[in-house]
């Protein structure tokens, strides 16, 4: 698949490496500009971009940068863009880092919220998995050892395809519901930061509360 990536820090990194270790063709940007990227690229055979064209003539676009930067996209990010374009979103929401978003502080799911800033559907994805364990832990499907990602959306063939790219990546994908059911996997919920089978994950979401943990919220 022809995948764009937007953000380089370490999912966006791990992501650019893996993906292009499956013979995808991967695009990546950064805020910064494509020169900043060149060791990246030389390393792994993506291709170094601007903002912009990570985002035209892709099949899949994640975005995985801090949500205190989603509004500084371009507005017109996804203008050329496919309307069957798939767009991941792989962000959190920490307000120590990001400041106060007010509309999530008052009960919107993160990913939603990022989806109003890009005028765009999203699938929620990445959110809950190290960066370490994303590069080193895949496993083959059938694997005992393999773990498990959950994955949110509402349009069930973009989440589909997000979710063969989970399983290429050796891990077993777990539909994790609708795009406003994905608190279920936001930090500090039980599935967040784990390494779950798919029976442990799918145990986590259900554990989950929808009020946000006190350290995961800002300060009043």
């Amino acid at each position: 698949m022809n995948i764009g990536i937007i953000g380089a820090g370490h999912i966006g990194g791990t992501l650019t490496r893996r993906l292009r270790a499956l013979g995808h063709d991967v695009s990546v940007a950064n805020s910064r500009g494509p020169a900043t990227l060149k060791s990246l690229a030389d390393e792994t055979g993506a291709h170094a971009v601007k903002v912009i064209d990570a985002a035209r003539g892709k099949d899949v676009v994640i975005v995985t940068i801090p949500e205190k930067s989603i509004p500084a996209l371009p507005k017109d990010l996804f203008t050329g863009a496919e309307r069957g374009t798939t767009v991941v979103d792989t962000g959190n929401y920490y307000p120590q880092r990001d400041g106060r978003i007010a509309a999530i502080e008052d009960g919107i799911t993160e990913s939603r919220w990022v989806s109003q800033q890009l005028s765009r559907p999203v699938i929620k994805a990445f959110n809950n998995i190290y960066a370490k364990h994303l590069m080193e832990n895949g496993r083959p499907r059938g694997n005992p050892k393999r773990i498990a990602l959950p994955v949110a959306g509402d349009d069930d063939e973009q989440k589909a395809v997000v979710m063969r790219l989970v399983d290429e990546l050796g891990f077993d994908p777990v539909d994790a519901g609708s795009l406003d059911e994905s608190w279920r996997q936001q930090p500090g919920t039980p599935v967040y930061g784990t390494d779950h089978d798919a029976a442990g994950v799918k145990r986590a979401l259900a554990e989950a509360s929808p009020e946000r943990p006190a350290g995961f919220r800002a300060q009043a």
